[in-house]
């Protein structure tokens, strides 16, 4: 079972979370809530969870079709349930932006697979009731 501490290391809400290979993620709250830019906070750490494991399954699935991937880059825009307690995130748009010889038909089926059936971060996502829309650009 994974292991994670968290440490506060700064005022109030400045934390830092470090796993068991010695990894270390700075979070802090916001400015308004009294935290102050120490790091990402927490919610914001849950879009980048899914961008790192949609990548890493994308990746991995043109790496087995052979396509040859030079770069890659993830834009993902997250709106969260206003008025509520806890406010889960409710609409989350990504972009996924491929570049290198990779045939498009490729990447959006890669694409889709993670996001539909591999990536364990946007299954969590979906059944907490998020709706994701995605889009997949290749750039040569």
């Amino acid at each position: 079972m994974p292991k994670i501490e968290l440490t506060r290391v700064q005022n109030d809400f400045g934390f830092e979370a470090k796993d068991e290979n010695g990894h270390i993620v700075k979070m802090d709250s916001s400015p308004e809530s009294g935290g102050n830019n120490y790091g990402v906070r927490p919610m914001q750490m849950l879009l980048m969870g899914l961008g790192g494991c949609s990548a890493i399954d994308v990746i991995m699935i043109l790496k087995k079709q052979k396509q040859e991937v030079r770069d890659y880059k993830m834009v993902i825009n997250g709106s969260r349930e206003a008025g509520k307690e806890p406010s889960l995130w409710k609409e989350i748009v990504l972009e996924f932006h491929i570049y290198g010889n990779v045939d498009i038909d490729k990447a959006t089926r890669a694409v889709a697979l993670s996001m539909d059936k591999y990536c364990s971060v946007a299954a969590t996502l979906k059944v907490a009731g998020a709706q994701m829309s995605y889009q997949t650009f290749v750039h040569p």
